[in-house]
């Protein structure tokens, strides 16, 4: 178990959720965030910033839409096709975990070249369907997902890179085409944690984007709760890390600003990743469908959307073979909300659609919000689950996870 010897120093905290805080990111400025009294167990390699580095990634500007403007880089091209693999969760066996860790992984490329009408069987060579610029897949497709313990965890996860996701990339590089997947990782600057990290990989063969979870759904999991670390659970180190921009990440793509995501059930973390410039949306939580969110964000945010389900998964150790699937829990949404492609089936199966992205970045329009209405609340409203709850203390396993959220929130 990892705790910290210091208390965090609540103050600067207060600062960021306080109106002058909270005004500088709506307009764009300066980005405060509490920094954590020294500690030593479970600390991370990179706490003993500098004093000058911790400032300089504090005082990040977070980049948000200014009038209808954002950042980007230059398209490659007017319009882009988009697939969503629909695949089954099939956890890794730790009394195996070479062989079906690349059995996992071998499924997900034949995936891939599926997707790309380019199975081995036919000789690589396309005899089907379209070159796909972007090809999603939901949160596990590799690793699958079991209540694993932290040091059980510690040894499915993935580096970044690493031999496993490097087997990806090469795809990507063979098909010209950009993969967003989600995967356990570690970080070397933070020791004994796991990070739920959606990966997006381009078609130089490197990884183009890391996406840190930014939270965990609270009281869906009985006793237990999630263990693997997300933004929230580390809020304050990882801004003094990477800085405040980085907690809502866009990845700038020559076919589009990509945001992926694990969250479920968060439509404001959404509409954020909008504002911050998404133009394709990627929600991969596994456990059921995606379409309906997707549809949502869709339709609130205005931006592309890719809701990427599981499918059925027989196979996965306690957990029966429905894995919360269901027909057409795959779909690619226009701005509009409404489905370009769908899936109607609950097998693995893969849908793709053609997304005109210069069109788009030319004629969109973001959501008007009265910020003179809504940021008096925001700036005074109080969350009972606080951030930071990873830096005081590292669970073990789902249910010493369960008792710290309880523990935090108050009840018993």
């Amino acid at each position: 178990m990892t705790k910290y010897k210091d208390s965090i120093d609540r103050s600067r905290r207060d600062l960021l959720a306080g109106a002058a805080g909270l005004a500088a990111v709506a307009a764009g400025g300066v980005g405060t965030s509490s920094v954590m009294a020294q500690g030593t167990a479970g600390m991370p390699a990179g706490d003993r910033l500098p004093s000058g580095a911790k400032a300089a990634a504090i005082s990040t500007p977070v980049k948000v839409a200014k009038g209808g403007v954002y950042e980007t880089v230059p398209l490659r091209q007017p319009s882009i096709n988009v697939s969503a693999i629909q695949s089954r969760v099939r956890a890794v066996d730790l009394l195996n975990l070479k062989a079906s860790m690349k059995a996992g992984l071998d499924h997900a490329c034949e995936l891939i070249d599926n997707a790309q009408g380019s199975a081995d069987a036919w000789g690589g060579e396309r005899l089907w369907g379209s070159k796909q610029d972007l090809i999603c897949m939901h949160e596990f497709p590799i690793q699958g997902f079991q209540p694993w313990t932290r040091k059980e965890l510690n040894r499915i996860a993935f580096e970044l890179p690493g031999p496993e996701v490097d087997v990806i990339a090469q795809r990507a590089k063979r098909y010209g085409c950009y993969i967003g997947f989600g995967c356990y990782a570690k970080e070397k600057d933070w020791p004994d944690h796991v990070i739920n990290m959606s990966v997006i990989v381009g078609p130089n063969g490197e990884i183009v984007s890391k996406q840190w979870k930014a939270r965990n759904i609270l009281g869906l999991f009985g006793d237990g709760a999630l263990i693997g670390t997300t933004v929230y659970d580390v809020f304050d180190r990882y801004v003094e890390m990477y800085g405040l921009d980085a907690t809502i990440p866009i990845a700038r793509t020559d076919i589009g600003n990509i945001a992926m995501t694990a969250v479920g059930a968060e439509p404001m973390f959404y509409q954020c990743q909008a504002l911050k410039g998404a133009e394709i949306l990627i929600l991969s939580v596994t456990g059921g469908t995606n379409a309906d969110a997707a549809m949502a964000a869709a339709r609130a945010s205005r931006v592309y959307t890719v809701g990427v389900g599981n499918s059925v998964s027989p196979g996965n150790i306690g957990f029966t073979e429905a894995a919360g699937s269901k027909d057409e829990g795959t779909v690619v949404c226009d701005p509009r909300g409404t489905p370009l492609a769908r899936s109607s089936n609950h097998h693995e199966d893969v849908v793709s659609a053609r997304v005109p992205i210069a069109d788009f970045r030319k004629t969109r329009r973001f959501p008007e919000m009265p910020m003179a209405l809504m940021l008096p609340v925001f700036q005074q409203y109080q969350p009972v689950f606080q951030p930071n709850a990873f830096l005081e203390y590292l669970p073990q396993t789902y249910n010493e996870a369960g008792e710290l959220v309880r523990r935090r929130m108050g009840q018993k």
